[in-house]
C-alpha cells in the first residue's frame, strides 16, 4: 500500500472531521434526517469521562478520508468480549484504493490482540458494494437473525 496512506486512532481534535464523515455517512445511506447530534455531544461522548467507543481514522497526505467507529460487545456463547463495528465509511472518491480494507484488518488486528472471539457489524441489504466486499473478505451474513432496535423515546 502507498506510504502516503496512514490509519491512526482519533483524538478530540478530530471530532469536527469525525461529524462531517458521519454525517457523510449518513447522506449515502440516506438517513441524514436521523441525525439528532452536534459536533459538542460527540466530543463528551466520544472522550468525555465514559467514553467507551473506539475511533480510527484513514489519512491519505494528511487529510482525513474515512473512519471505523466501535466498541466492545460480549458474546455469551463464546464467553468472550468482540467488536462491534458502527461504522466504517471512506469518503466515495477514496473508495476502491483499500482504505476500507486497511480499517477493518487494523480491527480485526486489535481482535486479535485483545483475544476477542469475534467482530460483528450490520449492512444495509441495499448496499450491494458493502456487502460484496465483505463477503469477499470471508464475512458471512446472518440471515436467520433479526435487529430489534428500543430507542430512548420509547424507554
Amino acid at each position: 500500500m502507498d506510504n502516503k496512506f496512514l490509519i491512526r486512532t482519533a483524538n478530540e481534535n478530530d471530532v469536527p472531521a469525525i461529524f462531517a464523515l458521519i454525517k457523510e455517512l449518513a447522506e449515502f445511506e440516506k438517513l441524514a434526517d436521523q441525525i439528532n447530534t452536534t459536533e459538542n455531544e460527540l466530543r463528551k461522548t466520544l472522550f468525555g469521562e465514559d467514553r467507551f467507543v473506539e475511533i480510527l481514522l484513514a489519512e491519505f497526505n494528511g487529510e482525513i478520508v474515512g473512519q471505523a467507529l466501535f466498541f466492545k460487545n460480549f458474546s455469551t456463547f463464546l464467553g468472550k468480549p468482540g467488536i462491534y463495528l458502527e461504522d466504517l465509511y471512506v469518503k466515495p472518491e477514496m473508495r476502491g484504493k483499500g482504505i476500507g480494507k486497511m480499517l477493518l484488518d487494523k480491527i480485526i488486528s486489535i481482535a486479535k490482540e485483545r483475544n476477542y472471539g469475534r467482530v460483528e457489524w450490520s449492512v444495509l441489504d441495499w448496499n450491494e458494494s458493502a456487502i460484496d466486499f465483505y463477503k469477499k473478505i470471508g464475512a458471512k451474513p446472518l440471515d436467520d437473525w433479526t435487529i430489534f432496535r428500543l430507542t430512548s423515546d420509547k424507554f
